[in-house]
């Protein structure tokens, strides 16, 4: 099932944010997408294996049973001749890898034989784009941190400036992400989200307290991609 973010979620989220940069110099952005890559290379990585399979299948196989098989489809059963068993060979490599390629075209079958270490990486990534498009270097004492999540994935990232990036160790962020994730795969993005950025902005009161200079320069909406 794909979880999708209500209004009243969107709100949640924002709100949370708001809260949260009241007691912290830091700017926390928020951004969920649908998924962080399409995956397509896993489905053709797949295609070519299954189709890779196929002559090692035969090459186990009795004689018999091939010119059986041939018999079948050709309706004959005579010994094979060189010219004829590589074009059985290539029509059933065609057929395996048609099939397999058209079976990962479903997304949520794709996604599933797809490695968790392949989610992460490309969540990861995905989420370092992001971070350079929405906040990096965007404020001026360097005080923006993302709160990326991806839902298909179920899978979160936080990506933060130069200011707190050198004060706070990566490790830090641990109960965030897991309140996040938690609720995710509960059904519950929006309650993840706004739990998560509860727990970035007790991080960032501890570290980047709030002063009189502070003002909101990046903006506190949730935004969906």
């Amino acid at each position: 099932m794909m979880l999708k973010l209500s209004d009243a979620d969107h709100k949640l989220v924002t709100d949370a944010v708001t809260r949260a940069e009241q007691s912290s110099d830091g700017e926390i952005v928020t951004i969920v997408a649908d998924k962080s890559d399409s995956y397509n290379d896993v489905g053709l990585h797949y295609a070519v294996l299954a189709m890779l399979l196929v002559p090692a299948v035969l090459a186990i196989l009795p004689q018999s049973v091939i010119n059986d098989g041939m018999g079948l489809f050709l309706g004959w059963d005579e010994t094979l001749t060189r010219g004829v068993l590589m074009a059985f060979l290539f029509v059933k490599l065609a057929a395996v890898f048609l099939i397999v390629r058209y079976a990962l075209a479903y997304m949520p079958l794709r996604m599933a034989l797809t490695p968790g270490s392949t989610k992460s990486r490309r969540v990861r990534r995905r989420a370092v784009e992001m971070f350079r498009a929405s906040a990096e270097r965007r404020t001026q004492g360097r005080v923006g941190v993302l709160l990326y999540l991806s839902l298909m994935e179920h899978r979160a990232e936080i990506v933060a400036d130069e200011a707190i990036h050198s004060k706070v160790e990566p490790d830090v962020w641990g109960d965030a992400m897991a309140v996040l994730i938690e609720n995710v795969k509960g059904g519950r993005p929006g309650q993840g989200m706004a739990k998560a950025v509860e727990q970035i902005g007790l991080v960032l009161a501890q570290h980047l307290p709030k002063t009189s200079a502070d003002t909101n320069e990046l903006p506190d909406r949730l935004i969906e991609l």
